[in-house]
């Protein structure tokens, strides 16, 4: 219960001490008035996606929009990354803006004009490339927010910097990358940020809503790797081997009571998923090995240690009961999606006002993954997430981020121009007058 009163606390906080910036006309007529445009980029973006940290031809078209509009340029930062810096005509803070630049490796099933039919190699297999979770929206709605921005530059009190990140989905196997490697590189300093804004579109939410959540917004997440190592033999005399399939099957089993028995889901959820398991290669032979490989996903600190030990205890145990052994691997992937609460309180107004109060809604936390947590661990960040599907579909039959059918309404696309271009020029507003 105090947790939702401070929700609620939270959300009428911040509408009721919003005063409208003098700018927002200007931003709103301006937006409207390049949304052709925003949607004809994104289109071209959605028909050539570019894997992570190989997003050169998207760079490249990135980088002569923002020099078209007389804003400083830096490339290859964090491999493909493009950084726009704008500096205001009167003093006052730095904030920063992020959209990610990657597709992924789906084949696209969408029947539309400017479906994807790039293909691939990925992890050995022929793939197609799509953008499969909306970045091809986030990418030319910043490039409008940089539009719209640079058209007002002499009224601005403060400086913009715009940051065009590349591999979010997570880099290449055995190269670094994503908002750790740009953060790595500086991409928050000269001059130092003073806070980021960043919004993801959702094909299961209405065109023209809008949701956040204070706090913890988006899973940690890791990834897990379970080497099971038994004896080959044939499978017509398993006694005379050791099983690791079985025994795999064993694991997978015994994974699941991590979350349904070891965590107290009354203080925050979390996820333990198998996504892939390989082993063997014929019908009549047990195999010596059996590779599994998963996810986790926490919101809390203490359940993330107790599910990295609780992991590694199951499967080593389970192993060894059975005579075979596992090798387990954890590696920590992206922390805690999380909104700076003050920044969250001090800006929902502002949403309210663009999108209208009603369309503006708290929502629960979402088990997905964001590296833009990278760049709230370093300054007070603040996350949102955009709809972008058709007016009068039902959610439960939009198709899902990551999958082959997965559709966004161009015409969200506008809210968002308008979302990110009245945060930036309130929050400056605001640390102006202060």
């Amino acid at each position: 219960m105090r947790r939702l009163l401070l929700l609620t606390s939270l959300t009428f906080a911040g509408f009721s001490s919003f005063s409208q910036s003098p700018l927002s006309t200007k931003i709103d007529q301006k937006s409207k008035s390049i949304e052709p445009k925003i949607i004809e980029w994104r289109r071209d973006f959605h028909q050539n996606p570019e894997l992570g940290n190989r997003e050169f031809k998207t760079a490249e078209k990135i980088a002569a929009h923002l020099k078209s509009l007389g804003i400083e340029v830096q490339t290859g930062v964090g491999h493909t990354g493009v950084v726009g810096l704008l500096k205001g005509g009167k003093p006052g803070p730095v904030v920063a803006l992020r959209a990610d630049m990657d597709g992924l490796p789906v084949t696209e099933r969408v029947d539309v004009p400017f479906k994807s039919t790039v293909t691939t190699d990925y992890n050995g297999q022929k793939v197609g490339v799509m953008h499969a979770c909306g970045h091809d929206t986030h990418i030319s709605i910043l490039m409008g927010v940089a539009e719209v921005l640079s058209s007002m530059k002499g009224d601005l009190k403060g400086t913009v910097k715009f940051i065009f990140q590349p591999a979010e989905e997570g880099a290449p196997e055995g190269e670094e990358g994503g908002a750790k490697l740009m953060i790595k590189e500086g991409v928050l300093e000269n001059p130092k940020v003073d806070a980021i804004f960043g919004l993801h579109i959702n094909s299961q939410t209405e065109v023209g809503k809008i949701g956040y959540k204070p706090g913890a917004t988006m899973a940690a997440v890791d990834f897990f790797s379970i080497d099971v190592k038994g004896k080959q033999t044939h499978g017509a005399y398993p006694w005379s081997g050791v099983d690791p399939i079985v025994t795999s099957a064993q694991i997978v089993m015994g994974l699941q009571t991590i979350v349904s028995r070891n965590l107290d889901l009354t203080k925050a959820p979390a996820v333990v998923t198998i996504g892939a398991i390989n082993g063997g290669i014929r019908q009549n032979i047990i195999p010596e090995q059996v590779k599994m490989i998963g996810t986790i996903r926490t919101f809390d600190e203490d359940m993330h240690v107790k599910v990295h030990k609780r992991i590694t205890e199951i499967a080593t145990n389970i192993a060894e009961s059975a005579g075979a052994k596992a090798d387990v691997n954890i590696g920590i992937l992206y922390p805690v999606t999380y909104n700076d609460i003050p920044l969250t309180e001090e800006m929902v107004g502002t949403l309210k006002d663009v999108a209208g109060k009603d369309n503006v809604k708290l929502v629960p936390a979402a088990s997905g993954a964001e590296d833009f947590s990278f760049f709230q661990q370093k300054v007070p960040g603040f996350f949102f997430f955009l709809g972008g599907m058709p007016v009068g579909k039902d959610p439960l039959t939009a198709s899902a981020h990551h999958t082959p059918d997965f559709f966004i309404d161009d015409s969200g696309m506008l809210l968002g121009v308008r979302s990110l271009s009245r945060l930036t020029v309130d929050y400056m507003e605001k640390k102006t007058k202060k």
